[in-house]
């Protein structure tokens, strides 16, 4: 009788280890294996973590890396790795480090010279943009907006010429708000798909202009509730230009005066130079 291939390394490894986001049958069997397997769990909540690892009859022990603690809790995981044994990262759900904790863990063990090691599985923007129906060549993760309205208005402005589709994560206690501020800095004729609860009882997909989402929010207290993913259409293109002209004027107005960025932005796209002008005078008034 042969028996299965360990799942772990012979050497001293890192795990990062994607966990469902709620529906427990998308756990990878891989995934199982390595939590199974590895000496310890760093977990961003350990009481979360532990009724995910007893539904799966895994009885590895858990200790806490978060966001208060990572400093201190990466030493632990390095002193572990130079003792010869095995650790695995989680996050309360999906890929850990992506807008989550463990980021700065994932450097310093690299720093310290072991592995890590991804063990890939559910990611809640990935699933959404899956669902969402943008055709567009590639997209921008931008994560979790500030919490303040200026900066958060800020930082969506920040992003306006952006030509691919924006994909936010947004916590139930300021979903309202940042659809708003989204909705008064960017086009109103945007797409945007809001997407709840994703792969739990309640999930739910929707499409519709941006201008009409806070209203479609309004419209049902429920819509409200649950862990949220936004995709926001990219800046549409100015007529006359297509989105490489675009996307190369953006980028050089970030570090030249308008007049400069239209010149060379004619010289490497050859779009009109008087259009492109025009248009970077738009960009930097808006």
């Amino acid at each position: 009788m042969t028996t299965s291939p360990s799942p772990l390394s012979s050497t001293p490894s890192l795990y990062v280890v994607a966990t469902p986001l709620g529906n427990l049958q998308d756990i990878g069997i891989r995934a199982q294996a390595v939590l199974a397997g590895v000496d310890a769990i760093a977990a961003e909540d350990t009481r979360h973590s532990q009724r995910l690892l007893d539904a799966l009859g895994i009885r590895t022990k858990l200790f806490a890396l978060h966001e208060h603690n990572e400093q201190a809790a990466v030493g632990q995981v390095i002193r572990m790795l130079e003792a010869g044994q095995q650790v695995a990262l989680i996050s309360d759900a999906g890929t850990p480090a992506i807008s989550d904790p463990g980021a700065r863990a994932v450097a310093r063990v690299r720093e310290a010279g072991f592995p890590v090691v991804p063990v890939p599985g559910p990611c809640a923007a990935v699933a959404a943009l899956s669902a969402s129906g943008f055709v567009d060549d590639g997209f921008r993760f931008v994560g979790f907006l500030p919490a303040k309205q200026a900066a958060r208005r800020a930082a969506i402005e920040d992003l306006r010429a952006q030509t691919v589709p924006l994909v936010f994560y947004e916590s139930p206690h300021r979903i309202v708000e940042c659809v708003a501020d989204l909705a008064a800095v960017l086009e109103p004729s945007r797409d945007i798909v809001i997407a709840r609860e994703i792969t739990k009882i309640y999930e739910q997909i929707a499409r519709m202009p941006l201008g009409e989402a806070s209203a479609w929010l309004a419209a049902d207290p429920n819509r409200c509730r649950g862990e949220f993913v936004l995709i926001v259409a990219g800046a549409p293109a100015a007529e006359g230009l297509g989105a490489e002209a675009e996307r190369v004027l953006a980028l050089l107005l970030a570090e030249l005066p308008v007049k400069s960025a239209a010149r060379l932005a004619a010289e490497i796209t050859g779009a009109a130079r008087n259009t492109l002008y025009a248009r970077a005078l738009e960009l930097k008034g808006s």
